[in-house]
């Protein structure tokens, strides 16, 4: 009797597990996407099919979805209705960390190497912008770049010039039209468009501080750790692209050119000249031992300063530590107790280990 019953609430246990795994299990995902040029290797994964194809590989369903505005991307993966979302390192934080969203860096594709820009007319130095209006998307890794050009080459900040709020879908067009406007920050696509502007200068750029402005591939931190095989599945067609991308030929060729189409470039030279500004993570060795640098914390400590400093951690954040980030050693900026950013190299090391 007594090991009928215990079978009996065995079987029991073994029913509501079952249940349990079954109903936090997903096949189909879904990831944000904006326009970039380190973010359009997505685009080509979605255009040739080939997310659909690595993804069935790994028993589950990829969908990317291209959004036009790059926040409204995010403010779609805070909402829950993508599981992963392109982002750079600072939006990760002061966005969905910050919100409460756990969120882990999957895949660190590139850095900033030129791409964001501050431009001028008239041969403006970054003196002359004391007390002038500057054009920006407010609260951006734009407005950090500003912030960090005026730190190291002036003797005051961002609150002795005016900082006027533009969306990033109008302020190039609305800069080359109007010669009132003396400064702008933007990044590429826009940045190579306002430079061919007769009289337009750029005095500051993110070559100048090389890995803080990281662009990411951010997924939902509850969603992966309940389905891993969707971050392998995200890691694979990435660094499939990524193989095309370093190899010369026809692929490598057709490849660049519909990211170029995608991208809106009228011609592929446009778009490989955007790429001279992207420091890709191309050898996936090389991004695995870059996430597990000091480099990388020395960064998001200036990007978490920053955040805090404008009151992006929260409005009750008390300091800089309010908001947890933990690296791939276990070291943690931030509050230990809560941790909503993580830096992750386990499934890149996965796929370099496989290869």
């Amino acid at each position: 009797m007594r090991n009928k019953i215990f079978l009996s609430l065995l079987t029991a246990i073994l029913i509501v597990a079952c249940f349990t795994a079954a109903s936090f299990a997903k096949e189909d995902f879904r990831v944000g996407v904006s326009i970039y040029a380190g973010w359009m290797p997505w685009y080509y994964l979605m255009e040739t099919g080939l997310m659909d194809k690595v993804a069935a590989e790994h028993g589950v369903s990829v969908e990317i979805v291209p959004f036009g505005d790059y926040i409204n991307s995010i403010n779609a993966y805070v909402s829950g209705d993508v599981d992963a979302c392109v982002m750079t390192n600072m939006e990760c934080l002061d966005m969905p960390a910050a919100s409460g969203i756990a969120s882990v860096a999957l895949i660190t594709g590139d850095y900033s190497n030129g791409n964001d820009a501050l431009m001028v007319r008239g041969g403006l130095t970054l003196p002359q912008l004391k007390g002038k209006d500057v054009y920006l998307v407010e609260l951006s890794v734009s407005h950090y770049l500003l912030a960090r050009a005026l730190e190291m080459h002036t003797d005051f900040n961002e609150y002795d010039l005016s900082i006027v709020n533009t969306s990033d879908q109008t302020i190039g067009a609305s800069f080359i039209s109007n010669d009132s406007w003396q400064a702008i920050v933007t990044w590429n696509p826009i940045v190579m468009q306002v430079a061919q502007t007769p009289g337009v200068t750029n005095i500051f750029d993110s070559a100048q501080i090389p890995g803080e402005i990281l662009d990411l591939c951010v997924v939902n931190k509850k969603t992966l750790d309940e389905n891993p095989v969707f971050g392998e599945a995200l890691v694979d067609a990435w660094f499939t692209v990524m193989n095309i991308m370093v190899k010369r030929g026809a692929e490598r060729n057709e490849a660049l050119s519909t990211m170029a189409s995608l991208a809106g470039c009228q011609k592929t030279i446009e778009y490989t000249r955007q790429l001279d500004t992207t420091f890709m993570f191309y050898d996936p060795q090389r991004a695995v031992e870059y996430v597990q640098s000091q480099e990388i914390k020395d960064d998001m400590d200036r990007v978490r300063n920053f955040c805090f400093d404008h009151g992006l951690l929260g409005e009750n954040a008390r300091s800089v530590d309010e908001v947890g980030i933990q690296f791939p050693d276990g070291s943690i900026l931030g509050d230990k107790e809560n941790v909503q950013m993580w830096f992750d190299t386990a499934f890149v090391e996965k796929y370099v280990a496989n290869r």
